[in-house]
C-alpha cells in the first residue's frame, strides 16, 4: 500500500497536534502547517524523531497569500509524483468574552476569516494537489449547528463554524467529479487550550474517532456533518 501524504493545519498544539502524532504513528508522512513554525517546540522535536516523514511549513489560514506561498512549498515537499491523500482543517479561532451589545466588528470578521473563509480557500488553493479519493476533514464543532442552538454564546464562533459547515458541503459538490470526501467533523468537548481543562474528552480520544470516521466513509458520505463518533449532527 502506498504510502499517504497528509497536510495537517494549526498542528502546533491541540487536536492538530494530536493529528499529528497520530499520522506519524499510523505511517504517513505528514506535513504539519501553523503560523509560527520556529515557535512549535512539540512539532519540532517530533520532526527529530521522524526524520523525512514531518515536514513544519508556516501557514496563516486568514491570509490567502499564506494559501497560495503552500501550495507552492508543497510539491518540493511531496515530491513529483505526491498527492496529498488528506487534508485536516484543523486551524480556528475562539474568541472569549463576547457580549451581546458589545459585539465587535473586528472579531466577526477575525473569525469568519479563518474558520469559515480559511479552510474554503485554502482547499481550493490545495485542491490541485489533492489525490482522488482523497479525504478532506473540516474540523467543526457542534457549537455550530443552527438546530442545537439554546442560548446566546461564543456568537463570532458559532457563526463562522455554521458557515464552515456550509462551505463544506459546497466544497463536497466542487469535488465529488474526483471522488474526494469531504466532511465536517464536531470533536466533542476535548480537553485542549480551546475546550479548557473541565471538557469531557482526552484529545487522542477525539482525533481517533474522527480519523476512524474519515476512513470508513464512501464517496455519497461526502458533505455530512458528523460527531467523533459518526453520528450525524443537525444542521
Amino acid at each position: 500500500m502506498p504510502v499517504r501524504h497528509a497536510l495537517v493545519t494549526g498542528a502546533n498544539r491541540g487536536l492538530g497536534l494530536e493529528f499529528v502524532r497520530q499520522l506519524l504513528t499510523a505511517g504517513d508522512h505528514v506535513v504539519a502547517a501553523c503560523r509560527q513554525p520556529g515557535r512549535a517546540t512539540a512539532l519540532n522535536t517530533l520532526a527529530g524523531e521522524h526524520p523525512g516523514r514531518l515536514h513544519v511549513l508556516p501557514l496563516d489560514l486568514a491570509n490567502p497569500k499564506s494559501h497560495a506561498e503552500l501550495a507552492r512549498e508543497l510539491p518540493l515537499v511531496l515530491g513529483d509524483d505526491g498527492r496529498l491523500g488528506l487534508l485536516v482543517n484543523n486551524a480556528g479561532v475562539l474568541h472569549s468574552g463576547e457580549r451581546f451589545g458589545t459585539l465587535s466588528p473586528a472579531i466577526l470578521d477575525d473569525s469568519f476569516r479563518t474558520n469559515a473563509a480559511g479552510p474554503l480557500l485554502l482547499t481550493q488553493a490545495l485542491a490541485p494537489l489533492l489525490a482522488d479519493e482523497a479525504r478532506v476533514i473540516n474540523l467543526s464543532s457542534q457549537l455550530g449547528s443552527i438546530a442545537s442552538t439554546t442560548r446566546f454564546g461564543t456568537p463570532s464562533y458559532n457563526i463562522s463554524k455554521a458557515a464552515q459547515n456550509m462551505a463544506t458541503v459546497l466544497l463536497a459538490r466542487a469535488l465529488a467529479e474526483r471522488g474526494i470526501v469531504v466532511f465536517a467533523a464536531s470533536p466533542g468537548w476535548a480537553r485542549t487550550d480551546m475546550g479548557g481543562e473541565g471538557a469531557e474528552l482526552e484529545p487522542a480520544e477525539a482525533v481517533a474517532g474522527i480519523l476512524r470516521v474519515a476512513g470508513g466513509l464512501a464517496a455519497s458520505d461526502s458533505g455530512r456533518f458528523l460527531d467523533w463518533k459518526g453520528d450525524p449532527l443537525p444542521w
